[in-house]
């Protein structure tokens, strides 16, 4: 993992095992043809809110004396953004296809979305008191973090199989309500004698504000057409309603928590931003 300056000069690296198995390289031209590396499992890393930290899921262990397990298994790792320093880790059980960072506004808590294909999809929350990271397991079940609502004492999740959005407390991630898919009307453009024509979250959306999350059905909707976004109150979990555009929207929306969310254009080189 390297950090870099906006003129691309390194500033720090840390260095980890290969999420590719091997035991290591020192150059990219070492295994830049390898099926395996191109196509090989992955960490992540995000900044927390105010970009003092960096947390970072690698496969372990650190090439440095600082390693906090040395086995081989997966880290979670807070680290100082300005020099690099470990300033705290935890193993994370998992065995990663990938993962995603989902920021809480605290820069001492973070959410860690993690894929293991059709595995699961184990979802951990950490929390740094300054001198150890204790992470929250949500009893190991399959849910994938969405989003953190803007006062950051929600969130947002789906399960794995897309069937359930559920809202969590984040001071102890407790189900607060649920909502089931099958609240959610099918595609028009979907035969009514289909029987295959089953109607699923998409595992991306967000809060527009501390009551209003934005999801999508885009995944389940592309054989029949346009994919749909949904309004849902998130005090009780209750479906408001479709979002209608005034032009086509693809793919599915990201919710930035101030009233707005924004969507990419179909040729991907544009951004709109839209508002209730």
């Amino acid at each position: 993992m390297l950090a870099v300056d906006r003129s691309g000069i390194v500033q720090w690296e840390l260095r980890h095992r290969c999420w590719a198995g091997c035991d290591g390289h020192a150059a990219f031209e070492e295994y830049e043809n390898d099926h395996g590396h191109r196509y090989a499992n992955s960490g992540s890393a995000g900044f927390s809110a105010d970009g003092a930290l960096v947390w970072v899921h690698i496969r372990g262990p650190l090439a440095r004396d600082h390693s906090t397990s040395g086995d081989g298994s997966e880290e979670w790792l807070v680290v100082n953004a300005a020099d690099g320093t470990v300033l705290a880790g935890a193993d994370t059980g998992t065995a990663a296809a990938g993962s995603v960072h989902v920021p809480h506004p605290s820069p001492h808590q973070m959410g860690l979305t993690i894929g293991e294909g059709q595995d699961g999809a184990p979802l951990r929350w950490g929390r740094w008191d300054g001198r150890t990271l204790v992470v929250d397991r949500f009893d190991d079940e399959d849910r994938v973090l969405v989003a953190v609502s803007p006062s950051g004492n929600r969130m947002l999740t789906v399960t794995h199989d897309q069937d359930t959005l559920a809202v969590h407390r984040v001071t102890d991630c407790s189900v607060e309500v649920e909502l089931g898919a099958t609240v959610l009307p099918p595609h028009p453009g979907a035969e009514p004698e289909d029987d295959e024509a089953e109607v699923f979250f998409d595992y991306e959306g967000g809060f527009i504000d501390e009551a209003t999350a934005l999801v999508g059905t885009v995944e389940s909707d592309e054989e029949f057409g346009p994919g749909r976004h949904w309004l849902v109150d998130t005090t009780r979990l209750r479906l408001q309603g479709e979002v209608h555009y005034p032009r086509d929207v693809p793919g599915m929306p990201s919710a930035l928590g101030d009233g707005t969310w924004y969507t990419v254009s179909a040729t991907e080189n544009a951004l709109h931003v839209w508002a209730l």
